[in-house]
Formats: structure tokens, C-alpha cells, sequence
């Protein structure tokens, strides 16, 4: 994929990549909690440690995307 350097989007490209990675962590939580649930449901609970810890995993990769976007855009 090339990259249009904000022309097209209007937003940085390092912005856009910042954007993208915390609104995927986000939605990875978001779906991991899905998993979790129905693991439990299961009684398997490997899979749901696994989940459990990647979940988490998910929700500091989205933390620290938005504190980087917050201060490289200012707020």
C-alpha cells in the first residue's frame, strides 16, 4: 500500500498510522471480550486466559496510542 502523505486524507501519514493502530487495539478489545465469554460459556478456560491476557494486552496498545496522539496533535 503507498502512501499518500496526507494529500488525499488531509492527516499525516504517522497521524493516520497512530489513528489506525488505536482504533484497532480498541476494536481487538472489543471482540476479545466476545471470546472471553464464550469460553467461558465453554468451561475452557486456557482459551480464556489466553484471551483474557491478549485482551489486555489490546486495551495498553490503545492506551498508549492515545496518549501518543494527544500529544503529538496537542491536547
Amino acid at each position: 500500500m503507498r502512501s499518500d502523505g496526507g494529500e488525499i486524507t488531509g492527516t499525516p501519514d504517522a497521524h493516520y498510522d497512530l489513528i489506525w493502530f488505536t482504533e484497532r487495539c480498541l476494536n481487538n478489545a472489543l471482540r476479545l471480550e466476545q471470546f472471553i465469554a464464550d469460553c467461558r460459556e465453554a468451561g475452557d478456560t486456557e482459551a480464556e486466559e489466553l484471551f483474557v491476557k491478549a485482551q489486555a494486552d489490546s486495551r495498553k496498545g490503545a492506551e498508549m496510542g492515545k496518549a501518543l496522539l494527544a500529544k503529538r496533535l496537542g491536547a
